[in-house]
C-alpha cells in the first residue's frame, strides 16, 4: 500500500458538477481530493482485504442470529424495549437489505483490524462505486497510469444486481433529509441503479412522508410500500410517528435490524463472541469494569456517527477528542490501532459489502487519528 502523489484532471470540478457531485467540496474544503492515490496490488485486495471483509460480515450475521432475541445483549446495545419484537421479526423473516461499509485500518501488511460497522446508513457510496471509477478511466485514457491498472470496485454492479432480486410490484421510493447534498447524493445514486434494475422509483424528502391510520404516504397520498431511508434508525425510532412503524406495511431498506450491526456496541459483542480474532480490537461495554487494556484506547458512543464524540487517547498519552452531540450517549471501550500514517495524512480504507459480497474499497484521509464528516475522500488503484 503506497501513497502515490498525483496531478488533477483539468476541469474535474466542471465534470462533477455535470455528474451530480455537488459536495466535492464541503464548507470551502476539498472532500474529492485526487492531488494522490493509494496503490495496492491484487494480492492485498484478496487477502488482506476482500477475504477478511467476507469473514468479518459473516461473522455479523452469526453473531445477528445469536442476539436478535437475547434481552441481555439488546439491553447493552441500548435497543428500546417496545421496538425489540419488530426489529427481531424484520431478522427472522429476512427483511431484504443491500449494502454496509466497514472501517478497516490497514498499512499494507496484514491483518487489516476492524474499527467500525457502518450497517445502517453509510455514506461515500455515490463517490466509491462511479466518481473514482470515472477518474480511473480518465487517468487511463490520458495514458498517465499503466494500461493494466484496475481498481476493486464492484459496487454499482453488485447493487444492481441485488436491486434486480426485490420484487417490482410497487413504487420503490427513496428518501432523504430535505436539503443535504451529500445524502441526497448517496440517495440519488441508489435510485438511479434502482430504475437500471428495473423498479419504478421515485424520491421524497424524509420531512414530506405523512402517516395516516398507521400507514406512511406520499404527499399525493399514496401509500408507501417500499422505502430507502438514508436516516438513522436510532433517529427514527426517537420520533413522534415512531410508534407507528411495528405495524405499518412499508418495507424499510435498510430493514430495521440494521440498528444493531450499526451500534458501536456491536463490536464488544464481536469480541465477546470471536475473542483473539486476528481481525477485531479488544472491544468494552463502559462504565462496566473491563479488562485491564494495553496503554491506548478508544472511546466511542454507541450511536456516534461521522467521528462524533470520540475520545482518543495514544500510548504516549496524548488525547484527541471530537465534538458532536452524543455527549450523554453510553460508550464502550475499544482498544487502540491507530491508522497508519503516510506522511502527514491518516488512511482509513472503507470497505464495502453488499448482499454478503466483498464489494469495492474507499480511501478517506485526515491529518487527524479520527476519521470525520470533513476527511477527505482520495481514489485507489490495484497494479498488477
Amino acid at each position: 500500500m503506497q501513497r502515490m502523489t498525483s496531478t488533477e484532471r483539468p476541469q474535474w470540478r466542471e465534470q462533477a458538477k455535470a455528474l451530480g457531485f455537488h459536495y466535492h467540496t464541503l464548507d470551502g474544503q476539498p472532500y474529492w481530493d485526487e492531488s494522490a492515490y493509494y496503490q495496492f496490488t491484487l494480492r492485498q485486495i484478496e487477502e488482506d482485504l476482500e477475504a477478511p471483509t467476507e469473514a468479518l460480515h459473516a461473522m455479523v450475521l452469526a453473531l445477528m442470529d445469536e442476539i436478535i432475541d437475547d434481552e441481555h445483549a439488546l439491553d447493552q446495545l441500548h435497543i428500546p424495549e417496545a421496538f425489540r419484537d419488530w426489529i427481531a421479526t424484520s431478522w427472522h423473516q429476512q427483511a431484504p437489505y443491500l449494502y454496509g461499509r466497514m472501517d478497516l485500518a490497514y498499512d499494507g501488511r496484514p491483518p487489516a483490524k476492524l474499527l467500525e460497522l457502518n450497517y445502517d446508513t453509510p455514506t461515500a457510496l455515490y463517490e466509491s462505486g462511479f466518481f473514482q471509477w470515472v477518474w480511473l478511466q480518465d487517468k487511463l485514457d490520458a495514458r498517465e497510469l499503466p494500461p493494466d491498472t484496475d481498481q476493486f470496485n464492484a459496487l454499482q454492479d453488485y447493487l444492481e444486481q441485488a436491486m434486480a432480486l426485490l420484487s417490482k410490484h410497487a413504487t420503490f421510493y427513496f428518501a432523504s433529509i430535505r436539503d443535504h447534498a451529500e445524502d441526497w447524493g448517496t440517495t440519488a445514486y441508489l435510485q438511479d441503479i434502482a430504475q437500471q434494475a428495473g423498479h419504478v422509483v421515485r424520491y421524497l424528502a424524509i420531512e414530506d412522508i405523512g402517516l395516516l391510520t398507521g400507514q406512511f404516504y406520499d404527499p399525493q397520498g399514496q401509500a408507501i410500500e417500499r422505502l430507502f431511508k438514508l436516516y438513522p434508525w436510532e433517529f427514527l425510532l426517537a420520533e413522534p410517528f415512531a410508534v407507528a412503524l411495528p405495524g405499518s406495511h412499508t418495507q424499510w431498506i435498510e430493514p430495521p435490524w440494521k440498528l444493531l450491526a450499526s451500534n458501536k456496541g456491536f463490536l464488544a459483542l464481536l469480541w465477546q463472541r470471536y475473542p483473539q480474532h486476528p481481525n477485531l480490537l479488544p472491544c468494552f461495554f463502559e462504565p462496566s469494569r473491563p479488562p485491564p487494556l494495553a496503554p491506548g484506547w478508544v472511546r466511542k458512543p454507541l450511536f456516534s456517527r461521522e467521528g462524533a464524540n470520540i475520545e482518543l487517547t495514544r500510548h504516549d498519552g496524548r488525547r484527541y477528542h471530537t465534538p458532536g452531540p452524543y455527549q450523554d450517549s453510553p460508550t464502550i471501550r475499544q482498544a487502540l490501532h491507530l491508522l497508519p500514517r503516510f506522511g502527514q495524512h491518516y488512511a482509513v480504507c472503507g470497505s464495502w459489502v453488499v448482499a454478503d459480497r466483498a464489494a469495492g474499497l474507499c480511501i478517506r484521509e485526515d491529518l487527524s487519528p479520527i476519521t470525520q464528516d470533513s476527511s477527505r475522500f482520495i481514489p485507489h488503484v490495484i497494479r498488477f
